[in-house]
């Protein structure tokens, strides 16, 4: 096994050093005690191969779009074993992509009607910039 310090960790993980910290205080990485030669407490922290995986699978989990309060609930389950709620949450997160998709699909396509609108007119007002104008502030915000 190797091990390593929270900057090295933090460093495999692909974030920072407060990042670690930051998973720790919400209870998603554990925090390992100190280490010393003379095995006294006043050493530094050392970090194994499986928290580097936990790590890998936050950030994961992250970039899938779930929460931290659902990876915590995920990271659970693997403990315990429980493949239906893990796919309840996957299912859940399935349908917000899908419904953002939908919307992000939407909007390129308004967008793009725009900017064929304004590239086919040399004068007067640009249809990008009067229709943003026109927006409601809640969808502006």
């Amino acid at each position: 096994m190797n091990v390593r310090t929270i900057a090295g960790l933090a460093r495999e993980g692909g974030v920072g050093v407060e990042t670690v910290r930051f998973y720790q205080r919400r209870g998603l990485l554990p925090t390992p005690d100190r280490w010393s030669r003379d095995g006294g407490g006043a050493g530094i922290r050392r970090y194994g191969d499986e928290d580097v995986r936990r790590l890998q699978f936050i950030r994961s989990a992250q970039v899938a779009g779930f929460t931290l309060d659902q990876i915590k609930e995920l990271l659970s389950l693997d403990a315990g074993e429980d493949r239906v709620r893990a796919r309840e949450l996957a299912a859940e997160r399935l349908t917000a992509l899908t419904r953002i998709i939908s919307d992000l699909e939407e909007a390129r396509t308004a967008l793009r009607r725009l900017a064929d609108a304004c590239a086919s007119e040399d004068s007067g007002p640009c249809p990008i910039i009067a229709a943003f104008q026109t927006l409601p502030p809640t969808v502006r915000d």
